[in-house]
């Protein structure tokens, strides 16, 4: 995938896009390797990570984003832009720091009432709307993913972004009465490596990645 984009001046997408791989150009990829604990091979000039269970070859200074062939069949990380800037964000400030095993909502984040409203549009109401009444579509997805069954709500699982930052989707299911809803819970290292917007923009990068996984079932 190139890094030039055919998006107009004023698309959202385009400006952050240039301004943190103008960023990542500028960066000390031996730098972003100790920080990050990334194996860098300084002869081809690529780091490998995972991502969403995928490992992947990215590039150095260019940004070029090759995939290791898995089970899982769709590659967030070729086809998404939001994905990518998600990435450069997490290799420019992202920090190598395991969680305890707790988990907590975006609301309990140090910056949790920011965005809050258009994460619980984008991301929980949108999970519960594409999934609270298929849970078994969402069962078969997340076990394609190779995420791993929790046991909070009527169905739940877990599963990395990137290694050691997990996420937790949890759905109840609608009934005559009530509509169905859902819940993100994050690992608490969260806050060490992102900030309000990379988390509501990861959930839009973990449904949209959900829907394409599904077609592939």
């Amino acid at each position: 995938m190139t890094n030039t984009f055919p998006y107009e001046k004023d698309n959202l997408v385009r400006q952050p896009w240039e301004h943190y791989f103008a960023k990542y150009q500028e960066a000390d990829p031996q730098e972003i390797a100790s920080r990050l604990s990334l194996p860098y091979d300084p002869e081809k000039k690529e780091f490998s990570l995972c991502f969403l269970g995928t490992q992947y070859q990215v590039s150095f200074p260019d940004f070029q984003v090759t995939h290791t062939s898995d089970p899982l069949a769709y590659y967030p990380l070729e086809e998404m832009i939001k994905a990518r800037i998600l990435t450069l964000r997490f290799l420019l400030n992202g920090n190598d720091s395991p969680g305890s095993g707790a988990f907590r909502t975006y609301r309990e984040m140090p910056w949790g009432e920011v965005y809050l409203r258009q994460f619980d549009g984008r991301c929980i109401k949108r999970l519960a709307f594409s999934y609270g009444n298929r849970l078994e579509t969402f069962q078969r997805v997340m076990e394609h993913a190779g995420a791993v069954r929790t046991a909070a709500g009527d169905l739940s699982y877990r599963l990395a972004i990137y290694p050691g930052y997990e996420v937790q989707m949890i759905l109840w299911e609608g009934d005559e009465e009530f509509p169905p809803s859902s819940q993100f819970l994050f690992s608490d290292n969260f806050p060490l490596s992102f900030e309000a917007e990379d988390i509501a923009q990861m959930g839009d990068v973990l449904i949209s990645t959900l829907k394409a996984w599904e077609k592939l079932l």
